[in-house]
């Protein structure tokens, strides 16, 4: 059995734990003071985010022994799944948060349609141009299909509101329709229309959008009102200097920065750690993504390797637009670090996604067939 599935990527593995190790250890640190004023046990985050990696850690080791196939036959259903939990949040069943309706949930358990989406949409796009290799090209069967998809997918996540996860959604498509062979002109005269209609959509629609995109040029102007946690983080991000005030002596989290255990975890790095602690951090992530890369290019398929190039890219996207928000090179998102971060939903994704790469892993680069692409349809897994 060992011999047939072969062996994890090892480094991958051990980044994994690593980054969520470090992960729960910040969550403790930047929700401490938040519990004691919520009139919460010091260590409510703390046993809540080590419950999550402990079972995410569970689940990536489960679904490291699926084969890739059986993806490539339920992908469809995924993605028709995804669409009908985003239909759902308009219905009695979202809720709604702080004027957001992101939430699907039955009593205390909630659950997030825009982060199942993420997955639906690197299963449903690496079995499209799987199926369909040899148009992948064209542009009736190659492109525009993929375009209707983009567009429902980001209508309905756009209207919860939720245009970062949008945005996200919308470029992992793109990429890995780049990384299937879809004519890069299409591609280029895509993002063109795309960067206009998304500008013309926030003119047009006002109030919450216009005023992120135009305010995070200068959050100052608004440091007490709707910029005050960008603020509060470039304050915390200054305040640690080189080294960092010290791992627990961090004073944004003392009721200064709202929610530091979540989007804005990393300003709490920043300042408990330093800019050497961000540096470490950020290198720990980029080992994690070329290991991405690197078992991507070594695929044994052409499903696989669209699966982990999917893969991949969300997870790179998800830190830049992360590290960016907090450091004020974008404008303020709802986008979590992955497995840093307090959350359930985002924590069970990655370490599903962390699955999938080690199985990818699992197939022995030598026995790589030389055909330019499988049977239609079919996965080598």
């Amino acid at each position: 059995m060992k011999q047939r599935l072969g062996k994890i990527d090892a480094p991958l593995f051990l980044i994994v734990i690593a980054l969520s190790v470090f992960g729960v250890i910040m969550v403790f640190s930047a929700s401490y003071y938040a519990t004691i004023t919520d009139n919460l046990s010091p260590y409510y985050y703390l046993e809540r985010a080590g419950m999550w990696a402990a079972g995410g850690v569970v689940v990536m080791l489960v679904f490291s022994l699926v084969p890739t196939k059986f993806y490539m036959r339920i992908a469809p259903l995924v993605m028709g799944l995804a669409l009908l939990f985003l239909l759902a949040l308009f219905t009695p069943l979202g809720i709604s948060v702080n004027g957001a309706t992101r939430w699907l949930g039955v009593g205390s358990l909630t659950f997030m349609p825009g982060e199942f989406a993420k997955l639906a949409v690197i299963l449903f796009v690496a079995w499209f141009y799987t199926k369909y290799a040899k148009q992948a090209g064209t542009l009736l069967r190659g492109f525009v299909p993929m375009i209707l998809l983009i567009g429902v997918l980001f209508l309905l996540i756009y209207k919860e509101p939720n245009l970062s996860t949008a945005l996200i959604v919308v470029l992992t498509i793109l990429v890995m329709m780049f990384l299937a062979g879809v004519r890069l002109v299409y591609l280029i005269a895509l993002i063109v229309i795309g960067v206009l209609g998304v500008w013309l959509m926030i003119q047009v629609s006002g109030g919450y959008h216009l005023s992120r995109v135009t305010g995070y040029l200068n959050p100052f102007s608004d440091a007490q009102g709707s910029f005050f946690q960008t603020v509060q983080g470039l304050i915390a991000l200054g305040n640690g200097g080189l080294t960092g005030v010290g791992l627990g002596d961090s004073v944004a989290k003392a009721l200064w920065l709202p929610e530091a255990q979540n989007d804005y975890i990393f300003a709490i790095i920043g300042e408990e750690t330093g800019f050497v602690g961000c540096i470490l951090l950020l290198l720990g992530f980029l080992a994690l993504i070329w290991r991405c890369m690197l078992i991507s290019m070594r695929a044994q398929s052409r499903f696989d390797m669209l699966l982990g190039g999917g893969v991949t890219v969300l997870m790179a996207l998800q830190v830049i637009l992360n590290v960016g928000v907090v450091a004020n090179l974008f404008p303020p998102t709802g986008v979590t670090l992955p497995f840093i971060s307090y959350g359930g939903n985002a924590v069970l994704l990655f370490m599903f996604l962390m699955g999938i790469m080690l199985h990818i892993s699992r197939k022995d680069p030598a026995k790589i067939k030389t055909q330019a692409e499988p049977r239609r349809g079919e996965d080598a897994a």
